[in-house]
């Protein structure tokens, strides 16, 4: 009877799963490392080594976790734990933004629902509401991003609305008042009349609008010029509510005016037969169509005019109000009439240029955008209704020339949604010149790294021409801007004993010691309450989080000020990334950081973005009972984050496809290290050629992930790893070195190599993947080294030896890894058209050049190939031979191996004197086992 030797084969033995089983598993992990306190035995173990510090952007706290947070997240944690294994001490603090417009209207809208009027709630009640919302949302989302595998001090974030941090923020915005570059002025600024307060920049969305355009006659009533004499000046506008705010007129000094003398106008048009119009010669053709003017003539070039004034074309209304004509440099002739109409009060432009020229900037709207009661003929009415009014009220007075609709793309609440306008209305500014912010930031963002470095030229071109810092906003749920104005002079209070006591206050109390006490309280007896104004709006929560440097890093020991970096979004470069620079150059002449990474934002598989309306936001928890977080945490260091990211079910599932085949590495090496002992060590030196080789790819795979990792590259991070485990290992290597794995005796020399080749390169994959496969790492650690209170994430990168480093090695191999394709190339023509089943049942000729023939002598090619034999031919290759268009001066002949099959290892060799006996190999192996058997 024949014998079974399956027992005498090594075959590979592990309790590490082909089905990961992730959405089970991670969660088990999570619970181990809670109880095994990793993260504080991390800190443990750090202390001594250099620091790196990734300050945390802070998520607002107001809702589930999304695919935003998760890129975020992810990135940020992949850094830490690489930064950590790389031998730093990676501490992460994470953060949370709590104040703000989003959460207040959360509440707001609640006490809608209730019949409740929020301006009759104390405030320090509605605080009170808003503090709990963002406490719910700040546990909610904790715990989404611990499942997603991210380690940091869960247990001591920071906050934006802990008194600690309050405090410091009031002590940040003091800094300004006493350096004076804090002051109160009244200018246009984007205006919320939904919501009732100005906006920031970056709370700010561009939608297209679809609004009522007006040409509007404004008549000449004094001129230095001629040819404008008895005219009108005509202006075009796409804000017919702003012409109650109107009190001027611009015009460009480059531009060519011309005056236009009407002579047959089509039935409906509000043109006037034997009537002057100026405007722009380029935009001449476009206003005659619009306004309905069948026929005019140029009767006079406009040369002068400055000095020019206009009537309002309201006049009789109530708006006596003369109109200079004034030269600006943003006059342009791309649309409408080449005159541009000026309401200081209502757009920054205008703002400036009145300012500049002595002109009036009046209030005409009030913060919930109707007229206020003093506006002639439209008090009362919403700016946002005002236009058929508008419309009708210019056409009954001769005003109105024509009118039409343009869709443009126009600012909107990020938050509501609604479209904004500009309005003025006393508000208060940090200087960006008062102590040279500016020159500081510009300066602070040369010296500081960008990942992309096309950050660095975003960042500076909106420092270089940004305005003032806009701080104040119309709402409770918020730091307070601490300051008390002199109601004589107009001017801030500026006194260290009073400061001191609004920081006591605060730091006992929290901001809602601003709100419950009087101006007494806080003046102390030094000054009369009667003589001041305490300031009622709260600061932009912009200032709040880019304040966090001064809470979060310098508050505590285990951090250090600045931080090595900042991560977040591409919008953050008018965000965190922008109001964090001009704080901390405000305030300590520096950035808070030395390096900022930014990433895309999330899209879905079709390039679109991704709302639940269009139901293609497919979130977290959707992926987590699926796939797991492990799927989603190699989604994003596979993708390129520097540019717009794709997300969906297709991408998911060719995700998963990736993480399988990684997996299924780790499996083939710890099927096959089972029962590894340090006594089979080899020394590099002791070794066969091919497992030298391996490790001279694991040392330049050492170098690629290191370098990579350090300039933040995790995409190129991912492709070196999954091709080297796809192609070079799984495909080449460990192709190979099966048959010696499982039939070699065990204390051969080639079997101790590929094993300690094997150990060698578990340590490194294994460590590699855990700052990316967090689970999967541990996983696959535990297998090998079962330890309730250890972690792979508590291990350091190992250090490769720089001696495995062979190029003159590399070389060769790489040639023979070409001649090899070509050998396997011909197998595969051969099983296709079934002369053979397996590769083991040839034994092919290889025809090569003496050179590479050469680099094959004392190779065991069979084993190469995996063929039971092979032979290599310097003669000429017949013509039959097989070949590979990309591979020259190698060709094969398949032929059959000649022999009988080894029972054991499968060869058909000479050797085997009959069908399932054994080859000499195999009989050798077969002996030792049975002696250690008995």
């Amino acid at each position: 009877m024949t014998r079974d030797y399956k027992d005498t084969v090594f075959l590979p033995k592990t309790d590490f799963p082909m089905r990961a089983g992730l959405p089970q598993k991670e969660p088990e992990m999570l619970e181990r490392w809670e109880r095994m306190e990793i993260w504080k035995k991390l800190r443990e173990t750090s202390k001594g080594r250099e620091k790196f510090i990734l300050h945390d952007g802070p998520p607002y706290a107001n809702g589930d976790i999304h695919m935003g947070h998760v890129l975020n997240k992810v990135l940020k944690d992949v850094i830490n734990r690489s930064r950590q294994m790389m031998g730093y001490d990676a501490n992460y603090v994470p953060g949370w933004d709590c104040h703000g417009l989003p959460i207040e209207w959360k509440i707001e809208e609640k006490y809608r629902k209730a019949g409740r009027n929020k301006d009759e709630v104390p405030v320090n009640e509605f605080r009170r509401e808003c503090r709990e919302f963002a406490d719910h949302w700040i546990d909610v989302q904790r715990e989404g991003f611990k499942r997603l595998g991210v380690f940091g001090d869960w247990e001591r974030p920071y906050l934006t609305m802990d008194y600690k941090s309050e405090a410091v923020t009031v002590a940040e915005l003091l800094k300004f008042l006493m350096d004076g570059s804090l002051y109160k002025g009244s200018k246009a600024v984007m205006w919320s009349v939904v919501e009732k307060t100005s906006l920031a920049e970056a709370e700010i969305e561009y939608h297209d609008h679809t609004s009522t355009t007006i040409w509007v006659r404004f008549p000449v009533i004094r001129t230095e010029d001629p040819a404008l004499e008895g005219a009108s000046v005509v202006i075009w506008t796409t804000t017919p509510w702003t012409i109650p705010g109107n009190r001027a007129l611009a015009y460009g000094e480059a531009i060519d005016y011309g005056v236009y003398q009407v002579e047959a106008v089509a039935e409906g048009s509000l043109a006037k037969v034997g009537e002057k119009l100026a405007l722009a010669d380029a935009l001449a053709e476009s206003v005659r169509e619009a306004a309905g003017i069948e026929s005019w003539t140029k009767v006079a070039q406009v040369t002068k005019p400055a000095g020019t004034v206009c009537r309002h074309p309201l006049s009789d209304l109530g708006y006596t109000y003369e109109d200079r004509l004034l030269p600006a440099d943003y006059v342009t002739t791309d649309q409408g009439t080449g005159f541009v109409h000026i309401a200081p009060g209502h757009g920054a432009e205008d703002f400036e240029l009145g300012v500049e020229n002595g002109v009036e900037v009046p209030d005409t709207v009030a913060e919930d955008g109707l007229y206020y009661p003093h506006v002639p003929h439209f008090a009362g009415t919403h700016v946002f209704k005002v236009d058929g009014p508008m419309i009708e009220t210019l056409t009954g007075h001769g005003g109105l020339l024509a009118h039409g609709r343009i869709t443009h793309s126009y600012p909107h609440s990020w938050r509501s949604k609604a479209p904004l306008i500009f309005r003025n209305a006393p508000q208060w500014f940090i200087s960006m010149e008062k102590t040279g912010i500016r020159e500081k930031a510009l300066k602070a963002i040369s010296e500081t790294a960008f990942y992309p470095k096309s950050g660095q030229r975003r960042l500076n071109g909106m420092i270089e021409n940004r305005p003032d810092w806009l701080l104040s906003r119309q709402r409770v749920w918020g730091v307070p801007i601490t300051v008390f104005v002199d109601k004589r002079t107009g001017e801030p209070l500026r006194d260290e004993k009073v400061n001191e006591r609004i920081l006591e206050a605060i730091q006992a109390e929290g901001c809602d010691a601003w709100f419950g006490n009087d101006a007494a309280f806080f003046l102390g007896d030094d000054y009369s309450a009667a003589d001041y104004e305490k300031a009622s709006d709260i600061l932009d929560v912009w200032f709040d989080s880019g304040t966090t440097h001064a809470f979060c890093l310098e508050m505590r020991d285990d951090l250090k000020w600045p931080a090595d970096l900042y991560l977040e979004g591409t919008d953050q470069h008018r965000g965190w990334f922008h109001s964090s620079l001009l704080e901390s150059c405000g305030t300590r002449g520096r950035a808070p950081y030395d390096a900022v990474l930014t990433h895309g934002f999330i899209l879905d598989e079709k390039a679109e973005k991704m709302s639940k309306s269009s139901g293609n936001a497919l979130g977290p928890k959707d992926v987590f009972g699926q796939y797991g977080a492990d799927i989603l945490r190699l989604w994003v260091a596979a993708a390129d984050y520097t540019e717009d990211l794709r997300f969906g079910p297709g991408i998911l599932k060719a995700t998963a496809d990736s993480y399988r085949r990684l997996r299924n590495t780790l499996r083939f090496l710890l099927g096959n290290l089972h029962d590894f002992d340090e006594s089979e060590r080899l020394a590099p030196a002791e070794m066969p050629e091919l497992d030298r080789y391996l490790l001279h790819r694991l040392a330049v795979m050492d170098r690629t992930v290191r370098e990579a990792l350090a300039v933040y590259d995790f995409h190129d991070v991912f492709v070196a790893l999954h091709n080297f485990c796809a192609i070079e290992l799984s495909s080449f290597y460990f192709d190979i070195r099966k048959d010696v794995l499982y039939c070699d005796r065990p204390d051969s020399i080639r079997r101790r190599a590929t094993r300690t080749v094997l150990d060698r390169l578990y340590h490194c994959l294994v460590t590699w993947f855990a700052p990316i496969l967090a689970f999967t790492a541990e996983e696959a650690w535990q297998s090998r080294y079962p330890d309730e209170n250890d972690s792979v994430h508590l291990k350091l990168f190992p250090e490769v030896p720089a001696e495995w480093l062979d190029d003159a090695l590399a070389e060769k191999w790489n040639r023979i890894f070409e001649i090899r394709r070509v050998v396997t190339g011909a197998l595969e023509v051969e099983r296709r058209e079934k002369r053979i089943g397996a590769s083991l049942q040839a034994s092919p000729v290889v025809y090569l050049s003496a050179d590479d023939a050469a680099k094959l002598e004392d190779l065991n090619m069979a084993g190469l190939f995996i063929t039971s034999g092979a032979a290599v031919s310097t003669d000429p290759a017949p013509a039959d031979a097989f070949r590979l268009e990309d591979v020259d001066g190698v060709a094969v002949s398949p032929r059959r191996a000649t022999g009988a099959k080894c029972g054991r290892c499968w060869m058909v060799l000479e050797e085997v004197p009959e069908e399932g006996a054994l080859c000499n190999r195999c009989s050798d192996a077969v002996a030792v086992h049975d002696a250690a058997a008995a």
